[in-house]
């Protein structure tokens, strides 16, 4: 399917009439940062205990010496396979962010409650570097609505990104962005989470595919990612001939 075709004239008359609309959107996350930035926090009092490559570290010490952490609730649970697909593609645009990231004060860290042997299975696998933890046998997970126990999945409702949902629509482990700062005290605060596709910002490949002529060119959200060792080597262009 090919969209109308017109003269150059009329596509730059089209394409200011786009234009509008971005700035427009520009304007609106604007807008939306600053609301985000404005949120009030909650003090951080349980305590939390992480696996990591290093040993038991606490929410705390996950910042780095860091005042800012970013927590990635990624899928993988502790009797899965392998990471989600959506989380992995997500996970794929971090590393080179990590530099800038460090550099102005925040810290990334990915959460699955699978073991730690598993993730760095995994994480080898996909030839990541981000610090990745296990929060296996903590309480982190359910009490940020990312992880749902047997029990949770059959009540008549479940707790995800602020709204009661049905369990046939959840999961034993769903995704999720969570905020953390750490003041000169040592107090932790939870400032910030979001879920579903509130992430997908992140997503600079989406970003990009938005830009093309036929866009994400999906019949549902991402159905057409794969791991990024997935993909069929011999996967081209469509021939006209097919």
């Amino acid at each position: 399917m090919q969209n109308e075709v017109v003269s150059r004239e009329e596509w730059l008359e089209a394409r200011r009439a786009l234009l509008a609309k971005e700035k427009e959107a520009t304007r609106l996350r604007d807008s939306v940062n600053a609301a985000r930035l404005a949120l009030p926090w909650v003090k951080v009092d349980k305590d939390y205990v992480f696996e990591t490559p290093e040993g038991r570290k606490s929410l705390a010490d996950l910042f780095d010496g860091r005042s800012q952490l970013l927590i990635y609730h990624f899928m993988l649970g502790p009797d899965w396979e392998a990471g989600c697909t959506g989380c992995s593609f997500l996970s794929d645009h971090v590393d080179g962010a990590l530099p800038h990231l460090n550099h102005h004060d925040v810290t990334w860290v990915a959460v699955s409650r699978a073991p730690l042997d598993k993730i760095a299975a995994y994480k080898q696998r996909m030839g990541w570097k981000f610090p990745w933890v296990s929060s296996f046998g903590s309480d982190f997970n359910f009490d940020y609505h990312v992880s749902f126990s047997p029990e949770d999945l059959a009540k008549d409702k479940v707790f995800y990104n602020f709204t009661p949902m049905q369990p046939a629509d959840a999961n034993d482990e769903l995704p999720g962005l969570s905020a953390f700062y750490r003041n000169d005290k040592g107090e932790v605060f939870h400032t910030y989470s979001s879920y579903a596709r509130g992430p997908e910002e992140l997503i600079g490949t989406l970003m990009i595919l938005d830009r093309a002529p036929k866009g994400r060119n999906e019949d549902s959200t991402m159905n057409f990612v794969r791991r990024h060792d997935e993909y069929e080597e011999a996967a081209k262009a469509p021939s006209c001939c097919h």
